[in-house]
């Protein structure tokens, strides 16, 4: 199991946590087409390397927590509460 940095709890269990998408794509506006929609949903890049997710706490604090994480290795670089500035690597 990984082990995940939570800024309030300290470092957790990987399974007090629930993965939550791709940090970094924005949700579409309320006025946005049904295509726009589908694409936000549906029509996803596969990146590897680094990249920003979202994590929910559930086991613990239940707050929402970005992670840089390597999709290809799982290793986790860094973490930071929603809001805040997520760090990466210097070869991301």
């Amino acid at each position: 199991m990984h082990r995940i940095k939570c800024p309030f709890c300290g470092e957790r269990d990987e399974s007090e946590y629930v993965y939550q998408g791709d940090a970094s794509v924005s949700h579409p506006p309320l006025d946005a087409s049904v295509s726009d929609f589908y694409r936000y949903v549906y029509v996803r890049d596969n990146p590897k390397g680094w990249h920003r997710e979202w994590w929910h706490h559930v086991g613990g604090c239940r707050m929402w927590v970005q992670v840089a994480r390597n999709t290809l290795t799982h290793e986790i670089y860094a973490t930071a509460l929603a809001g805040e500035t997520l760090d990466f690597p210097e070869d991301a």
